[in-house]
């Protein structure tokens, strides 16, 4: 059967993914903000975790790495509708226009302080820098840019050995990260959480999966190769996880019983995305996009949980940037429920580089959650408002929102 008009099914596909993962992706950030454990103790170390925390965090590792393959994957449909160009200049500016966001927008929103005495380079950098780069990249020849994605994702792990502290900041940037820390000066610092070059792999490879998308794809066709591509990366996952051979800097171990078993097992480096890392997390979302396929727009309305999901996620750049202001705010006025005084510096000695928090303080995981609920919840109207203005309008500048 031919694809014919898959357009709206298409796209309500995937904003119902990338929905699914911008809540989920909420109650990682809510848990940072509110739980009284958030940055004393790693909630994957096997030493200090449980299990309702480990799979609190566990869970949430789903979302960069679908967020930036369906990324990729939109890039492609793009293309379909617009020239080599045109896509590239879009690319560039709104490459360029998310590095601005993730220093100076997201900069106030951990300090609220125009002196930004902290960059933090996270997820929208990540995207950002990835996209100036695509810029040039899809030019190349489809087969070209797949082997390159591969390449990155499958063989950047051979470059974990690598005594890093030789390198500095070129080598925190595109492969290692994990929260390097660097004075800039004038009180200022600069934190490095997403080296970009192994998340570029990741939207390469989404761009290149995109081309299941195109109109001389068949469904059954595109359905049954994401059913098996993403049921062959979760096995690859167990394989080569099991070996303990390569694919992941931290190799598993045997514990003293099954649940710690179970932690050492599937606690796999998210900084930077391993290659196991990936298989398990983008593995499940291709089976999501498979089983999801045959889902049409017009039945995702009859479904209201799906017609939800899909709302927060038409508008993922405007739910990212409100929650994690929402969820400051509410952090910082606990914080001085407290007791704490607003002549009390911004930030505590030795805690989170977040202002007002304070290390060891905080709330119960099911506080967190109902934190997290209420939140998503509240954005609702504000997104399927601006889900509906998007529809209606078609000004330039909605297309970097």
């Amino acid at each position: 059967m031919n694809s014919g008009n898959l357009k709206d099914q298409r796209i309500y596909t995937i904003d119902l993914l990338r929905g699914i993962i911008m809540v989920i992706m909420a109650l990682d950030h809510a848990r940072d903000f509110i739980h009284y454990d958030a940055f004393m103790h790693d909630p994957l170390d096997v030493q200090t975790t449980h299990l309702s925390l480990y799979l609190t965090r566990w869970v949430t590792h789903f979302c960069a790495p679908i967020f930036i393959f369906l990324s990729g994957l939109s890039i492609y449909l793009q293309g379909m509708r617009k020239s080599k160009s045109a896509l590239s200049s879009f690319l560039f500016k709104r490459g360029m226009w998310l590095i601005f966001v993730e220093l100076f927008v997201m900069g106030f929103l951990w300090s609220f302080q125009f002196s930004y005495p902290i960059f933090i380079l996270q997820v929208i950098w990540a995207i950002g820098i990835s996209m100036v780069f695509m810029a040039a990249l899809i030019y190349l020849p489809y087969m070209v840019l797949l082997l390159i994605g591969s390449l990155i994702v499958c063989f950047h792990n051979a470059l974990d050995g690598i005594d890093y502290t030789h390198h500095g900041f070129f080598w925190d940037l595109i492969h290692n990260g994990h929260f390097a820390f660097y004075p800039l000066g004038e009180g200022r610092n600069l934190m490095i959480v997403y080296p970009f070059v192994p998340w570029l792999g990741v939207m390469i490879l989404g761009y290149c999966a995109g081309k299941l998308y195109a109109a001389d794809v068949s469904n059954d066709w595109r359905r049954k190769f994401l059913l098996l591509k993403g049921t062959g990366l979760i096995l690859f996952f167990f394989v080569l996880r099991w070996l303990n051979i390569y694919g992941d800097p931290v190799p598993w171990a045997d514990q003293p019983n099954p649940v710690e078993d179970f932690f050492s097992f599937f606690n796999v480096n998210k900084y930077p995305p391993s290659l196991l890392y990936l298989c398990i997390t983008i593995g499940p979302g291709l089976i999501f996009l498979s089983l999801m396929d045959s889902i049409n727009y017009t039945e995702g309305k009859r479904k209201n949980w799906m017609h939800v999901f899909s709302i927060y996620g038409s508008v993922p750049f405007f739910y990212y940037i409100l929650h994690f202001y929402i969820l400051h705010i509410i952090a910082s006025i606990l914080y001085f429920t407290r007791g704490h005084l607003w002549s009390e510096p911004i930030t505590q000695p030795n805690g989170p580089p977040f202002a007002f928090s304070a290390p060891g303080e905080g709330y119960s995981l099911q506080t967190v959650y109902v934190v997290w609920i209420l939140v998503v919840i509240a954005l609702y109207p504000a997104c399927k408002w601006f889900s509906q203005y998007r529809k209606r309008h078609s000004y330039w500048w909605l297309g970097y929102l």
